[in-house]
């Protein structure tokens, strides 16, 4: 944290922004003030959006933290004269959706502000509380439930769908259907219905529209915000001109596995279900997203596929990097597609499977 920056806390809910926010504080040594933006006293403190209200509010304070920052008016502008008046001050805020706070947020703090989207546990830090032994037992549990902190803390799998139902009911929708102009709750839910039984899949908005009897425009714009939320979100297929690839198409995962499989009932075992390669390359893909945003490489990520059929799960880019990764839950070890070796000489290439993947995450 720098003297006149902001730094926002994004993520899902119920991922432990509160308590990361908590712990920061804390440790921190000075003075602080600490508000909640669903408050009334707080809005009431920064209803005011002058130089003077806010050199009164924080005189002294050398810490400002603002938990479920999005609910509060005009927070852009109020964050950034905070930062440009307030000489000294360090601010942090959370809040659960990016399109709310960072879009309010985002334009007036440009150069003055850190973002980082929290997730739920990523595998690294499970592993700080159990052993190698622990970590194999506990991959179906992962592939299943999920990486909630309250998922990963409770005491049986009963505990665990209830509380994943409650997620879904309660939480999940609920900053989007505070977005004016999402009326149709059911719609969205049927929508990420629908993507959590093609996780991994090729579609377009129009089939998916089509299904559901909502229109191209709808879909695309409920997906945007459903990423925005962190639900989900897309990899985009990769190209670089070689004629015979897919360019504009993408595939949806979901954050946490437990969300994806909440939303449609299945919690059965692994020997006995049919999606086992899609939970098991929605895993991979999302452990790797948040191995990527923990350690802020950088590094873009996406899919590939030819119009022939030869495709990679994962290809991960850094500058002119680039890395291909296979995704199989058994044995396999499929090579290299012909067309991308040949196309892509310098790229490295990797099967993960069960027996491999800790390295990989």
């Amino acid at each position: 944290m720098k003297p006149n920056r902001v730094i926002m806390i994004f993520g899902a809910r119920r991922v432990g922004k509160t308590v990361l926010m908590n712990q920061i504080v804390r440790r921190f040594d000075g003075k602080i003030l600490t508000l909640n933006g669903e408050d009334f006293d707080t809005l009431a403190l920064l209803e005011n959006r002058s130089i003077g209200n806010y050199r009164n509010l924080l005189n002294g304070i050398e810490l400002l933290a603002i938990d479920e920052a999005q609910h509060i008016p005009d927070i852009g502008a109020k964050l950034k004269l905070m930062a440009d008046e307030i000489q000294g001050i360090k601010i942090i805020v959370s809040g659960s959706s990016s399109f709310d706070l960072f879009n309010k947020s985002g334009e007036p703090l440009v150069g003055r502000s850190f973002p980082f989207h929290l997730t739920a546990f990523s595998q690294r830090e499970i592993a700080q509380t159990e052993n190698p032994l622990q970590t194999r037992q506990n991959l179906e549990t992962r592939l299943i439930y999920g990486s909630y902190p309250d998922v990963v803390l409770a005491n049986d799998n009963d505990e665990r769908k209830e509380y994943l139902k409650n997620i879904v009911v309660a939480y999940l929708l609920k900053d989007i259907l505070m977005v004016n102009g999402i009326k149709n709750a059911s719609k969205m839910k049927e929508l990420l219905q629908l993507i959590a039984l093609q996780t991994g899949s090729e579609a377009s908005y129009e089939e998916r529209g089509q299904k559901l009897g909502m229109s191209k425009n709808t879909v695309e714009k409920y997906l945007d915000l459903l990423s925005k939320t962190f639900v989900i979100f897309r990899l985009g297929a990769f190209s670089r001109n070689l004629r015979k690839e897919i360019t504009k198409a993408g595939k949806w995962f979901f954050y946490d596995n437990g969300i994806r499989n909440a939303l449609i009932g299945a919690y059965q075992s692994l020997a006995i279900r049919q999606d086992i390669g899609a939970l098991w390359e929605n895993y991979l893909i999302s452990e790797r997203v948040k191995k990527n945003l923990n350690e802020n490489t950088g590094k873009e990520l996406y899919f590939w596929r030819t119009y022939d059929g030869q495709e990679i799960d994962l290809i991960e880019t850094a500058g002119d990097e680039i890395s291909a990764f296979e995704f199989k839950w058994g044995d396999k070890t499929p090579k290299m597609p012909e067309a991308f070796s040949a196309h892509y000489p310098q790229a490295t290439y990797q099967v993960v499977n069960n027996k491999n993947y800790l390295e990989f995450i």
